[in-house]
């Protein structure tokens, strides 16, 4: 998938890669994470996309984005806008897709391999286009679901799609392994005293790929 020496950006389409690891029963280790794509190459960045809903008391989701801020990710938020639809349902709408294109444009020119942890079909145009100015782009999520969360046609856009169940034993965790919550910032999800993030902790509703995680259950739209 790598080549040694090349230059890797990684871009983590977060509430998509939470929705695809917990389809197939494991939790991601962003410490191991890191630690694999650093061994195959250069990693220039790895950027980390979220929406938070910021009137929440507190967001469960915030645990995890100060500790990936902390530990070598570039984190990028922005707060969720909240409507109403026409049938009178409160909806929230927290899309990060322009905010990931932007910034894998603008690093295009520098790196050799763009890796992008999404299913989303959205994303077929942007890896055209980082294509186009040379760089190879490998695509991680599963068919190993059903529905698969990968739409097929980013996946044959993509020069290179893995299945993130290859990399499970590698960047993956099994939810029993969970440790007790403790705030330390310098250790990394699966490490003893690590400040879990909660909702990690417990069972989550059943979400789909573009939902924002650790949001309540109100409707989202992409």
């Amino acid at each position: 998938m790598t080549v040694p020496g090349e230059k890797i950006a990684l871009f983590i389409d977060g509430a998509n890669l939470y929705a695809t690891a917990k389809s197939l029963g494991f939790d991601i280790d962003y410490k191991k994470l890191l630690t694999e794509f650093r061994a195959r190459g250069y990693l220039l960045r790895a950027f980390y996309y979220t929406a938070v809903i910021e009137d929440q008391e507190y967001s469960s989701i915030r645990p995890l984005i100060d500790w990936l801020d902390y530990n070598g990710y570039s984190v990028v938020t922005k707060a969720t806008k909240e409507f109403v639809d026409q049938t009178g349902r409160r909806k929230i709408k927290g899309n990060m897709d322009i905010e990931l294109a932007v910034d894998a444009m603008e690093i295009a020119g520098t790196i050799d391999h763009m890796v992008l942890f999404s299913g989303d079909g959205d994303f077929r145009s942007l890896v055209e286009a980082v294509q186009r100015r040379g760089v190879k782009v490998t695509v991680i999520s599963t068919i190993s679901t059903q529905p698969p969360m990968i739409a097929d046609e980013l996946r044959r856009q993509a020069d290179v799609f893995t299945d993130i169940v290859t990399l499970q034993s590698k960047i993956g965790r099994d939810p029993s392994e969970r440790p007790a919550r403790a705030p330390n910032h310098d250790r990394g999800p699966g490490e003893p005293g690590q400040h879990t993030p909660q909702f990690l902790q417990r069972p989550p509703a059943p979400q789909r790929a573009g939902a924002v995680v650790g949001a309540d259950d109100d409707d989202f739209e992409d």
